[in-house]
Formats: C-alpha cells, sequence, structure tokens
C-alpha cells in the first residue's frame, strides 16, 4: 500500500466513525421531532437528553478529522468537493450549527414556547444535515464532481443523491432508536425501549426496502459505483445485509443490547463497502488518491499526526463513552 492509500485509508476510517456515532446522534433528533407533544413524548425526550448529552459535541471530531485529512492530504479534490458542491455543504453547516444551538438552548428554556422552539430547531436540524451528508456523499459516489468546478445545481441533485439522502437519514433513525432502545432498558425502563425498538424495526424495514430500490437509480446514475458493489465490495454488502437481519430479529425479540451490535455491523459494513466499490478514485470517474494526494513530506506529517491523535484524543473519547455507558453511572442511581 502507498503512502497516499494509506492516508486515504485512515481518513476513511474516520468516514466510518463518523457514520456510526453522529449517526446515532443526528437519528435522536429526529425521533425527537416524531416524539409527540410536551406531555406524550417528555419520556423519550428525556432519554435522548440522557443518552447524547454527554457526547454529541465530541461525535463532530470525525468530521472535523475527515475534513482535515482531505484538506491537507488531498487538496485538490477537497477543494473540487467544496467548490462543486458549496450548496449542500451549506446546509451542512447551518444545520449542524442550528441543531447544536437548538440542543443546548432548550435545556435551559424559561418558557414552554421557547423550549418548543429550540426544540423544533434541534429536531429539523437533525434531519436536514444527514440528509445533505448524504446527498454530497451521492454526488461523489455518482461521479457528479469533476476535479474542476461542476455545476453547482446538477452536482447534487441526481438520482444517487436523493437516494443517500434519504438512506442516511433513515440509517440515523435505525441505528438511533437501537441506541435509545438498549439505553431505555438499561436504565430500567422497558415500556419506553419496546417503544424504541419498535420504532428501530420499521426504521430497520424501511431503510432495507430503499436500499433494494436503490439498485435501479444506481445502476443508470453511477455505473463506477455498481459495478464495485457488485465487484469487490460484494462481501461488505452481504456483510451489512445478515448483520442488519440479525439486528431485526433481536429487535423483535426483544435484545437490544445484542441488536445494537448488529445495527453498528451493518452501518459500518455498508459505508466501507461505498469505499470499497469506488477504491482508487477519490472523486469517481475523475480522480484517483495517487492524482490527488498532497506533497510526501505532508502525508508524513499527517501520519505523524495520526500517531500522537491514536494514543492522545481516542483513549480519551473511548473513555468518554466508557463513562456514559456504565451502569453505576451518576443520574442512573437517582
Amino acid at each position: 500500500m502507498s503512502l497516499a492509500a494509506l492516508c486515504a485509508a485512515l481518513m476513511f476510517f474516520g468516514v466510518v466513525a463518523y457514520a456510526i456515532f453522529a449517526g446515532a446522534d443526528f437519528g435522536s433528533g429526529v425521533w425527537d421531532l416524531l416524539a409527540g407533544d410536551a406531555q406524550k413524548g417528555a419520556h423519550l425526550r428525556t432519554q435522548i437528553d440522557k443518552s447524547i448529552g454527554p457526547v454529541w459535541e465530541a461525535n463532530h471530531v470525525w468530521l472535523i478529522y475527515v475534513l482535515v485529512f482531505m484538506w491537507t492530504g488531498f487538496p485538490r479534490a477537497f477543494a473540487a468537493m467544496i467548490t462543486t458542491l458549496f450548496i449542500p455543504w451549506l446546509f451542512v453547516g447551518l444545520g449542524i450549527v442550528l441543531r447544536g444551538s437548538g440542543f443546548a438552548f432548550r435545556k435551559f428554556a424559561e418558557t414552554l414556547t421557547q423550549a418548543r422552539l429550540y426544540g423544533a430547531a434541534f429536531a429539523a436540524s437533525s434531519v436536514i444535515t444527514p440528509f445533505f451528508l448524504g446527498m454530497i456523499a451521492g454526488a461523489i459516489a455518482g461521479g457528479r464532481v469533476p476535479l474542476g468546478r461542476g455545476d453547482l445545481w446538477s452536482s447534487w441533485t441526481g438520482p444517487t443523491s436523493w437516494v443517500g439522502g434519504v438512506l442516511a437519514v433513515l440509517t440515523c433513525s435505525f441505528l438511533a432508536a437501537t441506541f435509545l432502545a438498549s439505553d431505555a432498558e438499561r436504565a430500567g425502563n422497558h415500556e419506553l425501549a419496546v417503544q424504541c425498538g419498535k420504532r428501530a424495526l420499521i426504521a430497520g424495514v424501511a431503510a432495507g426496502a430503499v436500499a433494494m430500490i436503490a439498485i435501479i437509480p444506481i445502476e443508470s446514475d453511477a455505473e463506477t459505483l455498481a459495478g464495485g458493489l457488485q465487484g469487490r465490495a460484494a462481501p461488505f454488502v452481504v456483510l451489512s445485509a445478515v448483520a442488519g437481519l440479525f439486528a431485526l430479529w433481536r429487535l423483535r425479540a426483544g435484545r437490544f443490547a445484542r441488536a445494537r451490535v448488529g445495527a453498528v455491523i451493518a452501518v459500518a459494513a455498508v459505508v466501507i463497502g461505498w469505499g470499497v466499490a469506488q477504491y482508487p478514485d477519490v472523486l469517481v470517474d475523475h480522480a484517483t488518491i495517487s492524482d490527488v494526494a498532497g506533497a510526501h513530506s505532508t502525508l508524513v506529517g499527517l501520519l505523524i499526526t495520526f500517531g500522537i491523535a491514536a494514543v492522545t484524543a481516542v483513549p480519551a473519547m473511548v473513555w468518554l463513552f466508557v463513562l456514559v455507558n456504565k451502569r453505576d453511572w451518576a443520574g442512573d442511581s437517582h
């Protein structure tokens, strides 16, 4: 493996991590939106605050990691991606900011009206952000982002982009509901766990159905991606399907902790499959890894920085998640 390919693989590791952790984070906002009025949705919203409150900011570290890796290690591809896809990236940025402020300010709202306003901003942005991230991924995978400057509209509004946006929202919803069911069960709220489990089943079946239907537009709009998914990435597609079915089976049986493992594997496998399918392209049909790799010294510097982060930031994040998920975590004891 070349130095550039190694850097690309490390960058894609961040994509997978962001899809899982931030995906569950965004999906929680989707269920917040669908929870109902203040009284009906109180228990679910309380569980959402409890589950994502300590980690929602930490999850965006992975997005920053990916963007910095791309900008530094593959600057020409980064410039093309940001320039051509400026509009969806704008919506992503606005969504992240509005979502964070809404989630934070809701807790300190002085009136119910203010709380509803902030909650609506949090929930709506939780749908908007993953949707446009999915559209960005679809634009790249569909070969609509050239190395120069592409069209500001048609580049991200093709069939593969719409498939990516819808699948991103459904996948996030599936992940979040599965995580929430497991967290509620661990906290002793079996009734809420069952409700979240049912939501996860619905979202998981919907995501699977859309993924099957998506084969049609992807075949015609993204031939390179389709060929890769049917070729070298096929084992990951199969693994994702098997893990997804396992998760649905465990959700149906009320084994929410095991369902969460299956959901994580399913999402990780499909994202990895996407990366393998378009390899060695960074911008599908337009630029390979070697075409857009930065200077050798820059890539070496990225590897050194990654090594430093691996022994400092990553253990801290792991410990944060361990603390959050401990049974005797302060707050579960009250």
